[in-house]
């Protein structure tokens, strides 16, 4: 069926709103609609305060940086550099795909009013019968917004207060089973409608619904109850995150508090992901970027052009696999020496800009069954050319025996001073260690690096080309409007999908294993660590200047004034500023009397408390 714009549809016999009961009629004045609510109550700017969280009572505690999820910069010429008014208003890209419920009716994202108010589980039903809403990347959706809108389904529970509970986990967990519970014993109408459950429900329902040969899927969304999530996928323990399309309560991008405000802002988020991103966001970040992945897969396998991954990449069986991340990336900090505080008046940290993205988009991937080589034959294809994809068992040498700067880490964090290590390494770290010193590599040889055995793939390409693009041109979007929330959630989107290829589990269904990539991720962090050391190593050059710490691909400077040492392009990879304090009285004795890496980095805390708020 389909609905011209503006008209609204007679969903119920019963009890339906007068302004509802004929399409060609203008709604009442109090007949809700979108477009009647304030613009500027349904956003944010960065530096302004944040909403209470719409969590109904469950108070968000402070938000860490996740340590599996590099952070990223925010300029100040990519912050609040639009106000929230002047954002562009939701467009229709996602009408068709999703419907959103509140207590007062039912809206497409645009904001076109659609019915009243959808008060039992037997509406619910009937809407998405009628509705007919198809996928887009993702399983068509409806999104359930305020707790009086599950009120009127039936959907409440009462998990407690945090301030009964010593560990916000137990609430959460609590009230995941609480929830979870109350959809098994409401949901029976449904199901005896022919829906069925697609795992267990929780603050997304899946169902789906077959009719010959014919499968159709919708998920539900539960606005309130998101929070129940946080520490899967949207946060770790007990810190608060990113929670998806609905944004962080601690940024200031979440949904405003009343109803029809959050309505809107979310229908204008679900248009901007439908346009700009060519799908609907997923239940998680990662997932949203796994979506973006799979229209590309179906679009290159119906025009047989493009790099198509059809099947995961597991670590081949390695003997004498080092623990942990097959390429972590790098943490280290040093006591600086006391000349170099001199002259000094600010500590700066500097930062790649989306780092993760910018490597997965340039980066060639293995893919297809690996062969196993060893001695010669494994020398033999380190000797080709063009280096392929794979995994290399390496002699590491002792750092103290290279000529390596003292004021930086080491190059590769498998490395120790005093002895050598033998460890596997990515045909990103292979090339890197082949570099100059003063390209961020050790300037070896081969043959110095004694490959004993490898694992090498048959086929490579920029498989994630598309995809980075996608991601890429969204993200400036997002910039060049002062889009703060669409931003973050870009980042969350590449980081969430980048981070969760080394997690099998995140990928146990047939038709979502190809997303099972551990190598990739491997690469994507060598190439971030790599180009980050040959930064560091320019900046020395240029300005005799050098690091105190790095964290992932953000390095963090002692400088004097009038030195500049981010980079002047807008280029994702590029060094941007991230943050930057005085270095008053009280942080340089700390600095000075600092006597050991411990008190360096309560330190270099201290003087960006102000600035760690918020930052992404």
């Amino acid at each position: 069926m389909a609905l011209k714009k503006g008209e609204q549809f007679t969903l119920f016999e019963l009890e339906t709103p007068e302004s509802a009961t004929r399409s060609d009629e203008v709604p009442e004045p109090d007949q809700p609609s979108l477009f009647d609510v304030d613009d500027t109550a349904c956003l944010e700017t960065e530096s302004g305060a944040a909403e209470r969280p719409r969590t109904d009572g469950i108070v968000a505690p402070p938000d860490e940086r996740s340590n599996d999820v590099e952070p990223e910069p925010t300029q100040a010429s990519e912050r609040g550099a639009t106000e929230p008014a002047a954002l562009p208003p939701a467009g229709e890209s996602a009408d068709g795909h999703a419907v959103i419920v509140t207590a007062a009716g039912t809206y497409t994202p645009s904001g076109h009013t659609l019915t009243g108010p959808v008060d039992s589980i037997e509406k619910l039903d009937k809407l998405i019968r009628w509705a007919t809403l198809t996928p887009l990347g993702a399983p068509a959706q409806i999104w359930i917004v305020g707790i009086e809108a599950c009120e009127m389904i039936g959907w409440i529970i009462d998990p407690g207060s945090e301030d009964d509970v010593d560990d916000m986990e137990i609430l959460r967990t609590r009230a995941a089973e609480e929830l979870t519970a109350i959809l098994h014993a409401t949901l029976t109408p449904m199901l005896t409608a022919g829906w069925e459950l697609r795992g267990e429900p929780g603050h997304v329902v899946h169902l789906s619904r077959t009719t010959g040969n014919f499968t159709s899927m919708v998920d539900i969304f539960i606005e309130p109850y998101v929070w129940t999530y946080w520490n899967k996928d949207f946060g770790w323990g007990n810190r608060v995150g990113d929670m998806g399309i609905l944004g962080s309560p601690t940024a200031g991008t979440y949904l405003p508090d009343d109803d029809l405000p959050a309505a809107q802002e979310l229908g204008r988020r679900l248009a901007w992901c439908a346009q700009h991103l060519g799908v609907l966001p997923g239940p998680t970040p990662a997932r949203t970027g796994a979506a973006i992945v799979d229209k590309i897969k179906r679009d290159r396998t119906r025009s047989g052009k493009g790099i198509v991954v059809t099947v995961g990449g597991p670590v081949p069986p390695l003997d004498g696999e080092p623990r942990g991340d097959l390429e972590p990336a790098v943490g280290w900090t040093r006591i600086p020496d006391l000349e170099e505080l001199a002259d000094t008046t600010q500590l700066v940290s500097i930062d790649q800009r989306a780092a993760y993205l910018a490597s997965a988009g340039m980066l060639e991937f293995g893919y297809g069954k690996p062969r196993h080589l060893r001695g010669e034959n494994a020398l033999d294809a380190a000797r080709q050319p063009k280096t392929p994809f794979g995994l290399w068992h390496v002699t590491l040498p002792p750092g103290d025996m290279l000529a390596l700067p003292p004021a930086l880490p080491l190059p590769h964090p498998h490395m120790l001073a005093d002895q050598p290590v033998q460890t596997w390494i990515t045909t990103v770290s292979l090339d890197a260690l082949q570099t100059s010193i003063a390209d961020g590599g050790i300037g070896a040889e081969l043959d110095d690096l004694d490959i004993t055995e490898a694992w090498v793939y048959p086929e490579q390409g920029r498989a994630l080309d598309k995809w980075a693009k996608i991601l890429r041109e969204a993200r400036k979007v997002a910039v060049d409007t002062g889009d703060t929330a669409m931003k973050r959630f870009i980042g969350a989107c590449y980081k969430g999908y980048i981070g969760r290829m080394v997690n099998p589990d995140m990928w146990t269904a047939k038709q979502m294993q190809h997303h099972h990539q551990p190598l990739w991720r491997a690469a994507i962090i060598a190439h971030c660590r790599w180009r980050g050391r040959r930064v560091a190593m320019r900046i020395a050059r240029e300005t005799g200047r050098w690091p105190l710490r790095t964290v992932t691909d953000s390095w963090v400077y002692p400088l004097p004034p009038g030195i500049d040492i981010a980079d002047d392009s807008d280029a994702l990879g590029k060094m941007t500023l991230e943050k930057h304090a005085p270095l008053t009285d009280d942080i340089t004795a700390m600095l000075t009397d600092a006597r050991d890496t411990h008190e360096i980095n309560l330190a270099l805390k201290a003087a960006f408390t102000d600035e760690d708020e918020g930052n992404i």
